[in-house]
């Protein structure tokens, strides 16, 4: 076992899905178990083509930029049809690609304004046990049990998106917490799993959008909500949502996921001049000036997460620079040019790192010191979606297409 696999099994237990016990072929929110783009699947493919390494390839209707989970059997995707007027979600059998459950979660008469590169359908949903969850950011939440009935919706976290929807929830215990930044206000809330009802519900002081995916860790035998918003990141007591410690920066429209390993979280400072922040999380209070271990400005990613393995964190900006650093200090270890604009996450798995970009092109490298390209596998169509992995398979969405990718 690899030296970076084993750091990685190391934040499992602590981060994995609302407490419960998960399968390896289990991939049931968005960048894996974790939340932190690590998986554990051995055999995956390292090349693919149109004509290689294709499983099959199922045209998705309507549009959507949510990722592929996978859980008992069943992989969902949210998606918006007529035009974003029909929001959507869908389970495809992963073994055969047959379409299983096609539901209609919500209908928005006039679909509201986004970003020429967001969709109506772009929070990933969250699988547990046997239920099915799904945001479609301002526009509702519902929960579904995994034949697609609906069990409960909830219409009551209205606020103006301004670009459109963009975070997915996060799943722990009993809660499913969602950061709500819009330009008009901005809050954080929980919401009960079970029925949907708020919990609780905490006011922002970021005063302007966000669009970051909450991450919820354990420290120091206290769980924790981080979330990034505008202005400042946050960390909440996961029970209350009181918040514990912040830190201030000059940014907004955040994307990224924090990533916890080493005992620091890592975040993004959002639009327009990124920052990577490293931070120790036991602090109380403003702890800007007391808690940050390390910051860099150069090449830091505005929607892409970035993804450790071992002793390294490995990120790519929008533009392509990908980067390497130490990531308890922070030190550069390399930077490489790639081809084309990056949205998706990275992937580790058993050795690779997978960097997918905006026009269907993966490059694959191994973990190091240096950098190491090992392929390039070019796709159709567009890719905004990350890669989910399930056994010896790898499922990878377009703008037109879900593929199932394996050797």
């Amino acid at each position: 076992m690899s030296r970076g696999l084993i750091c990685c099994l190391g934040s499992f237990s602590l981060l994995c899905l609302g407490g419960a016990r998960l399968l390896a072929a289990d991939w049931p929110q968005f960048r894996g178990p974790t939340g932190q783009g690590i998986s554990q699947e051995t055999g995956l493919a390292v090349t693919w083509s149109e004509t290689e390494n294709i499983t099959w390839k199922k045209a998705i209707p309507g549009h959507g930029w949510s990722s592929p989970v996978v859980e008992g059997g069943q992989l969902w995707l949210t998606t918006a049809t007529e035009g974003g007027r029909s929001l959507r979600a869908i389970a495809v059998d992963p073994e055969s690609g047959e379409t299983l459950h096609d539901v209609g979660v919500f209908r928005q008469d006039e679909p509201s304004k986004k970003h020429r590169k967001n969709s109506h359908a772009t929070p990933t949903p969250i699988l547990e046990d046997d239920r099915v969850y799904v945001h479609f950011g301002h526009q509702g939440t519902a929960a579904l049990k995994d034949n697609g009935e609906i069990l409960w919706r909830n219409r009551e976290l209205r606020y103006e998106p301004g670009h459109g929807q963009g975070g997915t929830p996060a799943l722990s215990r009993d809660l499913l917490i969602i950061s709500c930044d819009g330009t008009d206000h901005q809050f954080v809330v929980a919401l009960d799993k079970t029925s949907g009802k708020i919990r609780w519900n905490t006011p922002r002081k970021g005063a302007a959008m966000a669009f970051s995916t909450p991450l919820v860790i354990e420290h120091d035998g206290a769980w924790q909500v981080v979330s990034p918003g505008a202005n400042r990141a946050v960390s909440y007591d996961l029970e209350t949502g009181r918040e514990l410690w912040s830190i201030r920066y000059g940014g907004f429209s955040n994307v990224p996921r924090p990533v916890y390993s080493h005992g620091l979280v890592f975040l993004s400072s959002g639009y327009y001049n990124p920052s990577l922040y490293a931070i120790r999380p036991d602090g109380r209070g403003d702890v800007t000036a007391t808690h940050v271990v390390w910051k860099m400005n150069r090449g830091v990613p505005l929607t892409p997460s970035p993804v450790v393995v071992g002793d390294e964190m490995y990120f790519v900006s929008d533009k392509g620079i990908a980067s390497c650093v130490d990531a308890r200090t922070g030190e550069p270890q390399w930077r490489a040019r790639m081809t084309g604009a990056y949205s998706a996450s990275p992937l580790y798995a058993e050795g690779h790192i997978y960097f997918q970009n905006e026009t269907g092109l993966t490059t694959v490298i191994t973990p190091g010191k240096t950098f190491n390209k090992v392929a390039e596998n070019q796709l159709d169509g567009r890719t905004f979606a990350s890669i989910a992995t399930v056994g010896k398979a790898m499922f990878l969405r377009t703008d037109t297409h879900l593929y199932r990718i394996e050797n």
